[in-house]
């Protein structure tokens, strides 16, 4: 299994390219199974994640290629993958595949929109706390869906297709919003969403559908709402930047030093984040090419910080906050309103040096001057990337462990990060 050494110490200075965005490519993709013409998505990011979707759609019968480089592409471009549901085989999704990714448990809806039909495996089990779909499947319901569960599978019917309703969410459910917009696109009638997700890769998802013919208004507000149409067609759409790794990278900024030109990332789509490093002392300029992160001299200064749905401080950005202000000069808090179970990197952090302490859902970080390189355990994919943050400003070697983790959502990390200097390598035994 691959593993990620890292020697700290070093400065980042240089261009990092920002990938297209996981959490809008994984939901774009599934959106191509409500029409059978292609939907052609550029700058989907090459990640674990996104291979494994791949496997599920061809499963139900989709065909999606993979579009080559062209000349004048730089080597992180995106790739452009060319969906064609033109005929769906099964509309059964198996555990075997499901239980490996959460999201891939979406297609139940498209399915169910288009052919009226859908057995999907209930999603395995997450690190990050139970995530259960029960909002989702009142989502289908509402909107005329008969739903059983059986054997561990959701079994949907809606033989007469679904009819448009009214949905009022009673938390904020990202998942949940997914669903119920690809669904409303091809019920009858009109289907209003309340308290919805606001997330940027939301208002992505509405986009590409209101180009395939969908008619939907309001994506990125709390109140969305969808006419149905009888069929969608075939699009182009471009994937927007990954938000969270523009987060991430600017934290390792900040935690190394340096100066870093994050190419092609958009400021507005964590805009409560930069505020957050503002604060802890790093100095962020917004340029035509997207967001420059430096700090040079000063220290870190501590911030306290609670996880908000957007446009708050994103539950993604978290563990690499924590590791950040571990070296702060002060003490720092951090409370997690989003997710259970997602303080799994304290105990690894804390093998660095690090001195945090938790009390229910907030953990008090009080800063050290140093951190000191350590062997490490990656828990999921965003504590994994905490632990190569906090390994860059580490003395002496960091060896990360189990980092198929960061595989499913950081493109070609140790490269983009060597390039600006850093002294990280993957060794793979």
């Amino acid at each position: 299994m691959d593993r990620i050494r890292i020697v700290g110490g070093n400065k980042l200075n240089g261009t990092i390219p920002i990938s297209g965005a996981k959490n809008a490519a994984l939901p774009l993709m599934i959106a191509g199974l409500l029409s059978e013409q292609t939907l052609i998505l550029d700058n989907v990011p090459r990640l674990a994640d996104v291979a494994q979707l791949q496997r599920i759609l061809g499963n139900h019968g989709v065909d999606i290629t993979s579009v080559g480089k062209r000349p004048g592409d730089h080597q992180y471009q995106g790739q452009t993958l060319h969906i064609s549901a033109t005929d769906i085989i099964d509309t059964t999704a198996p555990y075997e595949l499901v239980s490996r990714m959460r999201a891939s448990f979406w297609v139940i809806a498209p399915l169910l929109a288009r052919m009226h039909e859908a057995k999907v495996s209930l999603p395995g089990g997450c690190a990050i706390g139970t995530r259960p779909v029960d909002l989702l499947i009142m989502a289908l319901e509402k909107l005329g869906a008969d739903i059983a569960i059986d054997g561990g599978y959701v079994i949907a019917k809606a033989p007469g297709g679904l009819k448009g309703a009214d949905i009022e969410f009673p938390k904020v459910t990202v998942s949940g919003t997914h669903v119920a917009l690809m669904a409303a696109t091809l019920a009858k009638g009109t289907t209003v969403i309340t308290n919805a997700a606001c997330e940027p890769e939301i208002s992505d998802v509405a986009d590409c559908l209101n180009k395939m013919g969908a008619r939907i208004s309001g994506a990125g507000t709390t109140r969305i709402v969808v006419e149905g149409v009888a069929k969608l067609h075939g699009a182009r759409h471009t994937v927007l930047p990954d938000r969270i790794e523009t987060g991430t990278y600017a934290m390792a900024v900040a935690m190394t030093g340096g100066d870093v030109q994050l190419s092609g990332a958009r400021p507005e789509l964590l805009q409560s984040a930069l505020d957050v490093l503002t604060k802890a002392g790093a100095d962020i300029t917004v340029n035509n090419d997207g967001i420059r992160v430096a700090r040079n001299g000063a220290g870190i200064g501590p911030v306290t910080v609670s996880t908000a749905p957007f446009p708050g401080f994103p539950t993604d950005l978290q563990a690499q906050l924590m590791a950040l202000m571990a070296c702060a000069s002060g003490a720092s808090q951090i409370t997690e309103t989003i997710f259970e179970n997602r303080f799994m990197h304290v105990q690894e952090l804390a093998r660095f040096g690090a001195r945090i302490r938790l009390d229910g859902e907030t953990a008090t970080i009080d800063g050290i001057a140093r951190l000191r390189g350590a062997p490490v355990m990656a828990t999921d994919l965003r504590a994994s990337v905490s632990l190569v943050i906090a390994g860059l400003a580490a003395e002496g070697e960091t060896m990360v462990n189990r980092v198929y983790h960061l595989d499913r959502g950081f493109e070609r990390l140790e490269e983009k990060l060597s390039a600006c200097g850093a002294s990280i390598q993957r060794i793979s035994d």
